[in-house]
């Protein structure tokens, strides 16, 4: 079973613009297939690679330039200064779930499969999707599912799973698809379950908080110079990665400094953003939602 096919594999290591002697770091390491493309343009450089899921570990390479880091990439800094980093040259993130998570039922992400509703990214983690449903109530899980999953009918949605819950707990995957499947949209249904799974993922995982964190952390680690490349699977993390590339702040508010000359972190080098060709997705169609946005430290 493949572990994980990267998406824009080639453009997003092009975007890092890689230095033979330059230190990287790969933010979601999963497959490993952007550090291995990383290794190969390096010479007397170093790659560190970080990934919360201890089953990423199968995927390391031999390599003494590379250190790994089985830790949330929300500790960057800490993590590279306390193996005498102090400043990088790039940094690479590709937010999208693994396809061996979502292919492993028993993981909990997908709703392909009945399987214990889990999600949890880190299973040391202490709370699952499951815990979440029970101990949330209407109002709660309503705003998980219109802030993570951007569901109109998020209300209705949450009505569904907390009166299912008061019947029989939720606590299985395709528990929640049963609770839910009335309010599915004729063919798009798969969408819908989609965007509550999603709500649920990022809420285990505190998916926008980590994102945030490594943002600003890779602000400040960057050289001058230094390249900034994510790719974001979903609208939500998509506005916070290019409003923090625009302005060096979530909001997307533009900073002047006294004479009014706009105060920015970065050098944005794609504006729109870059989605992968017709090709790709006919090869990987999980690559379809995937967004590459690029920016250099100023």
């Amino acid at each position: 079973m493949v572990y994980h096919i990267p998406a824009m594999p080639e453009k997003s290591i092009e975007g890092l613009n890689i230095r033979p002697d330059g230190i990287y770091v790969d933010a979601t390491f999963g497959g490993g297939g952007h550090s291995r493309e990383i290794l190969s343009r390096l010479t007397s450089g170093k790659l560190i690679a970080f990934d919360q899921d201890e089953d990423a570990a199968v995927n390391i390479p031999a390599d003494s330039r590379f250190i790994f880091l089985n830790q949330n990439f929300r500790f960057l800094r800490n993590n590279l200064k306390f193996n005498g980093i102090s400043s990088i040259d790039g940094l690479i993130a590709d937010l999208g779930v693994s396809f061996h998570q979502f292919d492993e039922p028993d993981r909990g992400f997908s709703f392909r499969f009945d399987a214990p509703l889990d999600m949890r990214m880190n299973r040391d983690g202490s709370t699952t999707a499951a815990d979440i449903i029970r101990k949330s109530d209407e109002s709660d899980l309503s705003g998980i599912l219109s802030e993570y999953g951007e569901l109109s009918n998020s209300r209705s949605v949450a009505r569904a799973i907390v009166t299912s819950a008061r019947i029989k707990p939720i606590v299985r995957t395709g528990d929640l698809v049963s609770a839910i499947r009335s309010l599915a949209p004729v063919r798009q249904e798969h969408k819908f379950y989609a965007k509550v799974f999603q709500a649920l993922r990022i809420a285990v995982n505190h998916e926008i908080e980590n994102l945030k964190e490594m943002l600003l952390q890779s602000l400040e680690m960057l050289n001058s110079g230094g390249r900034l490349v994510v790719i974001t699977y979903h609208s939500l993390e998509d506005r916070i990665v290019k409003n923090f590339m625009r302005s060096g702040n979530f909001e997307g508010i533009e900073k002047k400094d006294f004479y009014g000359n706009p105060e920015v972190p970065f050098r944005v080098l794609n504006k729109k953003g870059i989605t992968p060709g017709e090709d790709e997705i006919a090869v990987n169609t999980r690559a379809r939602s995937a967004r590459l946005r690029i920016a250099e430290k100023i």
